[in-house]
């Protein structure tokens, strides 16, 4: 292809058109009007099959562009009459008016990203380019691996020129903040807006891009794990984040303890809460996740939350089911006697640190007294804590991270790195344990 060589600089250049051939491809014009089943038959007939021309996302019938009501035209991959075989010529010349030059011009807009970054790059590069991205709300996010910074911003402009739902590119770097766990990252191309609207599980999440943890490609673990959550559960969400486990769990019914302490995460965490309507079963705290594991258990029974009610619905979800029920002659609201003043998850969603969190849960209960505890827990609660692992085999990994436990393998972050999820029951024991 006339690609090569084209791309500097960019914008100039992969605006102009250009022709597949110095000569101009021919075309045989049809007699007008054909309806699509003889053209579809044309195209297809063995002596035609090997010369229309194939380009994707390309019509290979067109109008005649000097006789827009007459005679359709079939483009033909040939520069000359010469390089038709007989057969096709004996084929045209008995089924078309005859043969007509027609240069074909394709312009920036006719190639897909991928084309055009491998048209740019040096052939040694091409093999692996970097056309994959993830979408978080208006934002693509990328990591360019150091061979490819050099065209950074080009390949960012591409893929906001073929993608209309971006709006902002960027390439996460290799720095983290050591606190609060966030990338930092650089702007490639477009706006440097970056307060983004995700939608994930019938949930809407508003923060700032690039000063919490999001990761768009952990959707189905998120979903994964709130399915194993009963709607009468109370989930303590120890690294919450902006809440992709602790909001979805609480439109399902689940009262949630959402701790993070990222003040932002927190902010836009309270403000997820209040925008998915989930206020009265969602508790926002912004501290340190072992104070708050440490602390959870004890401020859930001396403040429970409110019996479940149901899952929670919009407000066209409500009224209609309020007029659902009036009709069966039901009352709109059933309450359950019992407050919810007992944790059955915790999840610890901090793969890179927390299970150096779980010493935390030793005698987390026993302040409370056995009794007493006995009174509200039936079990010990589950304990939802994910991870990183270097070993690739599942039992080589299960090894290298704990025994007697249910593992689940998350996503391979890296070519030789893993995340998992361990889950347990907490032992009474550790439970009661003197600190």
């Amino acid at each position: 292809m006339l690609l090569s060589g084209l791309f500097t600089p960019l914008k100039q250049l992969l605006r102009r058109p250009m022709t597949l051939d110095a000569s101009p491809p021919f075309l045989p014009g049809l007699p007008a009007p054909l309806d699509k089943s003889l053209f579809r038959s044309v195209r297809k007939s063995e002596p035609m099959r090997r010369s229309v021309l194939d380009i994707p996302r390309l019509r290979t019938v067109i109008p005649n562009p000097s006789d827009p009501t007459g005679d359709r035209l079939v483009l033909l991959k040939v520069s000359s009459e010469e390089d038709l075989s007989s057969e096709t010529l004996e084929f045209l010349k008995a089924e078309s008016n005859g043969l007509v030059p027609y240069t074909l011009e394709l312009g920036y807009d006719h190639w897909t990203a991928d084309e055009i970054i491998q048209a740019i790059l040096p052939e040694a590069l091409r093999e692996r380019s970097p056309v994959g991205f993830s979408m978080t709300g208006h934002i693509a996010h990328i990591n360019l691996n150091n061979e490819y910074l050099p065209y950074k911003h080009q390949i960012g402009q591409i893929l906001l020129d073929k993608n209309a739902s971006i709006r902002t590119v960027v390439n996460k770097l290799d720095m983290i903040d050591t606190q609060f766990r966030f990338f930092k990252m650089e702007l490639l191309a477009g706006d440097p807006d970056y307060i983004v609207e995700h939608y994930e599980s019938d949930c809407r999440f508003t923060f700032d891009f690039t000063q919490v943890y999001w990761n768009s490609r952990l959707h189905t673990e998120h979903e994964r794990l709130v399915q194993l959550f009963d709607p009468e559960d109370v989930v303590a969400d120890v690294f919450a984040g902006v809440g992709p486990f602790a909001i979805p769990a609480a439109k399902k019914g689940c009262a949630v303890l959402a701790n993070d302490l990222n003040p932002q995460s927190a902010k836009y965490l309270a403000m997820n809460v209040e925008n998915n309507r989930v206020a009265d079963v969602v508790r926002v705290s912004c501290e340190d996740g072992r104070a708050f594991i440490l602390k959870a258990a004890i401020r859930l029974i001396t403040e429970p939350f409110p019996p479940y009610s149901g899952p929670k619905m919009s407000k066209t979800q409500e009224n209609k089911e309020r007029r659902k029920q009036r009709s069966a002659g039901k009352q709109t609201h059933d309450t359950p006697a019992a407050p919810r003043a007992k944790i059955s998850h915790f999840v610890m969603n901090l793969p890179d640190s927390a299970i150096e969190f779980l010493d935390a849960f030793r005698g987390i209960f026993s302040s409370i007294g056995k009794q007493h505890v006995a009174n509200v827990y039936s079990a010990m609660p589950m304990i939802h804590c994910h991870c990183f692992t270097r070993e690739l085999e599942p039992d080589k990994a299960r090894v290298d991270i704990l025994k007697d436990f249910s593992l689940h393998m998350v996503r391979s972050v890296a070519p030789n790195k893993d995340m998992y999820c361990i889950s347990f029951r907490l032992p009474e024991k550790v439970a009661f344990m003197n600190a």
